[in-house]
């Protein structure tokens, strides 16, 4: 129930430009909370678009790699971000951020211009599936018939698909896609190990939606395929990959302090077999889209350290992004003074200074 002051709150809220939101807060006992946010729309982003492919500028530049952050709410609400960018000590050059199907029903650019509007690439996890299944099983196990690869390939969400192209393509700005990722595990209704899905099942619906795309026209996107490093039992890669027609960029996920990798194991250790495999499979560059330490064993800014010294040694990944949230455990930078400055003088190296600007070209040929 809304009590009287907070309705009066509400409507001097309105009158000065504002948008009431009565929003539920998670824990059991406590009352809805407030947020607001302003009812202007973003600014549409604009820039003079740059001289004919061949002599505009690579994102990201040759000698160089770029950073990137996600954080559990993205462009929604930046206080996560503005964190990170005080402890990293300077701001990102990619922001990657989720939407569900079932969730994200309609298209809607302002996330996308919030982040193009300061100086990033917008990258965009774009799940399907309902994450918000009240079923517990049906979220860990990935078991949405609904959703199932099948029905992707055979049509039943084209409209929905040829909306979000069109959406797309109307940005007039690039826009990186990491299309049902970790697709090598078990965890999602997109992976091949679930939800009835069959071999041949992701390929043919990554090949499906991305056809959709250039059929509209949408040739402004990024195609980021990304599974998680490989473990003992997950799907082999080779079975994954829609082709390098089908690719821009391979992504990797990979975590210190997530199953079977709680104990300390380095970057390479945990990357460098799924990195050989990629590079067996195709020569598209390779980005970490997520990644962060656990501090459970009092070692996270060491492995950050470890972390950016090691990246330069990898010509072939040409940026990475940090999991600035809270989920399985803080995995924020900004949540330790130690974390915060072992990131920051990581990325002071000139390895980490490349730029970006929406009328750059995505570098698609890895130097290995």
């Amino acid at each position: 129930m809304i009590t009287l002051p907070r309705l009066m709150l509400a409507v001097l809220l309105l009158v000065a430009g504002y948008t009431f939101v009565v929003a539920p807060q998670v824990a059991a006992g406590t009352g809805p909370s407030v947020r607001w946010e302003t009812k202007r729309a973003e600014p549409r982003p604009t820039f003079t678009p740059g001289p004919s492919t061949g002599q505009r500028k690579t994102f990201p530049q040759a000698g160089k790699a770029f950073f990137g952050v996600f954080t559990s709410r993205g462009p929604a609400d930046l206080t996560e971000y503005d964190g990170f960018v005080a402890a990293a000590g300077k701001q990102p050059q990619v922001m990657m951020f989720a939407q569900g199907w079932a969730v994200a029903k309609t298209f809607d650019r302002q996330p996308f211009d919030r982040i193009t509007n300061r100086g990033m690439l917008p990258m965009l996890a774009w799940e399907p599936w309902n994450f918000r299944s009240e079923s517990k099983q049906d979220r860990q196990r990935g078991n949405q018939p609904e959703y199932r690869l099948s029905k992707i390939t055979g049509g039943a969400y084209d409209d929905y698909v040829k909306a979000w192209a069109a959406g797309v393509k109307s940005l007039g700005y690039p826009v990186a896609i990491r299309f049902a990722h970790e697709m090598n595990g078990y965890w999602y209704p997109w992976c091949e190990s679930a939800n009835g899905n069959r071999k041949g099942d992701y390929v043919a619906a990554w090949r499906h939606v991305h056809d959709l795309f250039e059929a509209a026209g949408a040739r402004n996107v990024i195609w980021v395929w990304s599974p998680n490093v490989a473990y003992d039992g997950s799907t082999p890669l080779q079975q994954l990959y829609p082709g390098d027609d089908y690719v821009d960029w391979v992504g990797l996920s990979g975590y210190y302090g997530t199953g079977g990798l709680e104990d300390y194991q380095t970057f390479d250790q945990i990357y460098r077999k799924t990195l050989t495999s990629v590079a067996a499979l195709t020569k598209r560059p390779v980005v970490v889209t997520e990644v962060a330490a656990t501090d459970a064993a009092g070692r996270k800014a060491e492995w950050i350290t470890d972390l950016l010294k090691t990246l330069p040694k990898h010509p072939e990944i040409i940026g990475f992004l940090w999991f600035e949230s809270v989920k399985e455990t803080d995995w924020r930078i900004a949540a330790t003074p130690a974390a915060s400055k072992a990131f920051a003088a990581g990325i002071a190296q000139p390895y980490f200074t490349a730029t970006y600007t929406p009328d750059m070209v995505p570098r698609t040929v890895a130097v290995r």
